[in-house]
């Protein structure tokens, strides 16, 4: 019986639940796509920032809520995206699980078969990209795969739609696994002291979850407090110490050797090499891409290409078209003239339509301005993702970030950042944990300029000598190091090792990417757009009160005696804030009529690209981020422009210049 993509409603959705789940890169979204068609919702998993799929398909004459989990590599998790996935089993034991693996790469996948037997639960298994393995030489017994782990198993080549038809009538069935996994005796002993302080009944076995626990799984503290006294939790704690002391090495890695040697004993009875590895040009050019040497230049023509799509096209050619044409000639003048003559009332003519109008401002800088730019990165980052480049982008830049105390995975939204700083502060949702994120928000809001802003600033400095420029990429450049360094040290937590499975470079399916963006630009639409709303909103209650013109007096000596550039200059910090590229422009208008010199220009240059991020971004770090982290990152970023403006300025004036 075939799927049949239907439009779910909430109270269909209650009932019984199909989960995707497998490692990184393995089509899981091109199986999601194909069995829920385009009624999709993607949300966060509730108090984090990973997005969860979720749509309906209809099967067996029942209708089932189909989840689409993150990727993972184990189920003990070691990032935000393994911990969702591994909460969703536990909070969802009776659903249906469908993994799907890379034929490819079977050892890894069968990784999370033996984690997935060990918690009890029944799934059906996909072997996906069954024509590369062909291509590769690689040949697997589905018969006695399916015998061993005693679960239904079928191939498919999901990009094509091949073998997905079988899914439906698969996955409730389940045999009976002979499969089971002898750790060493302490560990043994260890794993059976904690099963009797487990309560019942628990979500998944007790084995499992002892051994998540003799394993140091941290993220299972929530669970505990909710299920067990105190007394039993300082107990199971005093065991894996116990435990412990009884190896040189981390239990964890006992624990995941004993596995990996359960998967090669499976592998040499399920696998069979023909001797025909392939030799493809993707796969050449897939080796180049991460080469020391060769990887660079084709790094480079990608990173320009994403920049020309995403900075030029999105935020330059498709804005201006949007703000200027369609909103600033064809909508808001008609609709201007509307609201005035039919509303009488000026305060709340100017509420809709007046400089800080929800149609004027909050809605043309949504609409107008974010969303091209958002759609256009969307539809880049898709192509990038079903390509198979991001794991190399990755690779490729992972030693300059591991200065910062990032990895590689950093490069992304800070490309990104220089088309529009709103929509990469979203993308930090690829890195690992919190703290990679809460650094590359921070450096994003400090000093990556948007291209809007960018092209402004190398505009003034076209009329300066070339070491102008110069001393503003080392400052610039200087500083975003330097505090990702320091960022690194204080913040608390632990960074993400950079662990990542090269996918193969493969063409993008053209309407997996048209799913992919089309949900995710839903998203943005129900969830950023009140965000402009309410910013907008609070900017009118500031002009209408005079609050704008206070801040203006108050920050005068700061920008005067401080910086030592003239008292006109403080609107164009003010507007900076509402729009990065306005700020900037406010001071080109004061370089071009003579009032700012070589040295102001280059001192307010630095300052403005290191102030606080507009608007728009700001509200966006709100989202990701919350209220608390992204006001102390607005605290942090503050006093480091004016500092680094101020000190330039004294040094500057000891030069001469």
């Amino acid at each position: 019986m075939e799927s049949c993509p239907t439009k779910p409603t909430s109270k269909e959705l209650e009932g019984e639940k199909l989960i995707l789940l497998g490692n990184p890169n393995v089509g899981k979204s091109v199986i999601f796509n194909y069995l829920t068609g385009k009624y999709v919702t993607v949300s966060n998993y509730p108090g984090t920032t990973v997005e969860v799929a979720s749509g309906s398909m209809t099967a067996h004459g029942k209708k089932f809520k189909v989840i689409d989990t993150p990727g993972v590599n184990s189920l003990i998790p070691m990032s935000e995206d393994e911990k969702v996935t591994r909460d969703i089993l536990l909070q969802e034991p009776s659903a249906h699980l469908v993994q799907v693996i890379d034929a490819k790469n079977l050892r890894r996948g069968l990784l999370i078969s033996l984690q997935l037997l060990e918690m009890n639960l029944p799934f059906l298994v996909i072997l996906n990209m069954w024509d590369e393995a062909k291509s590769r030489g690689i040949e697997i017994h589905l018969e006695n795969l399916s015998k061993l782990l005693g679960m239904p198993v079928l191939k498919a080549v999901a990009t094509r739609k091949k073998g997905l038809q079988k899914i439906p009538t698969h996955f409730r069935k389940s045999l009976s696994a002979s499969i089971s996994i002898h750790y060493p005796e302490a560990i043994e002993e260890g794993i059976s002291r904690i099963l009797s302080l487990l309560p019942t009944p628990l979500p998944l076995s007790g084995r499992s979850l002892a051994v998540m626990l003799l394993s140091g799984d941290e993220s299972l503290s929530e669970w505990l407090h909710q299920n067990l006294s105190d007394q039993a939790i300082t107990k199971i704690e005093t065991i894996c110490r116990e435990t412990q002391a009884h190896f040189a090495e981390p239990v964890g890695y006992l624990i995941n050797q004993a596995r990996l040697r359960k998967v090669d004993e499976l592998l040499s009875q399920v696998l069979k090499s023909t001797g025909r590895p392939s030799l493809t040009f993707a796969t050449s050019l897939g080796n180049w891409m991460i080469h020391p040497i060769w990887g660079i230049p084709i790094l480079l023509l990608i990173l320009y290409v994403t920049y020309q799509f995403v900075g030029v096209f999105g935020a330059q050619i498709s804005v201006d078209f949007l703000e200027e044409t369609l909103f600033g000639e064809w909508l808001l003048p008609p609709l201007t003239r509307g609201i005035q003559s039919l509303i009488p009332i000026p305060w709340l003519q100017e509420l809709l339509v007046g400089p800080y109008g929800i149609f004027t401002m909050a809605l043309t800088y949504a609409i107008a301005i974010v969303l091209p730019i958002v759609g256009c990165f969307f539809l880049i980052f898709g192509l990038m993702e079903d390509s198979g480049y991001l794991p190399r982008l990755a690779v490729m830049t992972n030693a300059l970030f591991k200065k910062m105390g990032l990895n590689g995975k950093a490069v992304l939204p800070m490309v990104l950042g220089l088309g529009c700083d709103t929509m990469a502060t979203m993308t930090t949702r690829i890195l690992d944990t919190e703290k990679d994120r809460i650094i590359v928000t921070l450096l994003l809001a400090l000093g990556v300029p948007c291209s809007a802003q960018l092209g402004v600033i190398l505009g003034m400095f076209s009329g300066l000598p070339i070491y102008y420029l110069l001393i503003w990429i080392s400052l610039i450049g200087g500083i975003i190091v330097l505090v990702g360094y320091l960022a690194a040290k204080v913040l608390p937590g632990k960074g993400s090792d950079f662990i990542l499975e090269l996918p193969p470079l493969r063409i993008p399916q053209f309407s997996n990417i048209v799913v992919k963006t089309l949900a995710r630009i839903e998203w943005y639409l129900k969830e950023a757009v009140p965000l402009f709303i309410l910013g907008t909103l609070l900017l009118f209650i500031f002009h209408q009160t005079g609050a704008l013109n206070l801040l203006e007096k108050v920050s005068t000596p700061l920008i005067v005696h401080f910086l030592g550039l003239p008292a006109k200059a403080t609107e164009a910090f003010i507007v900076g804030f509402l729009r990065r590229d306005y700020g900037a422009a406010g001071l080109y208008v004061l370089a071009k009529e003579g009032q700012l010199n070589e040295g102001q220009i280059l001192v307010s240059l630095v300052t403005i690209t290191l102030f606080i991020p507009c608007i728009a971004q700001l509200f966006m770090m709100v989202k990701e981020r919350g209220w608390r982290k992204s006001l102390m990152i607005t605290a942090v970023i503050f006093p480091i422009a004016f500092g680094v403006g101020g000190m330039l300025n004294l040094f500057l004036r000891l030069l001469g210049l």
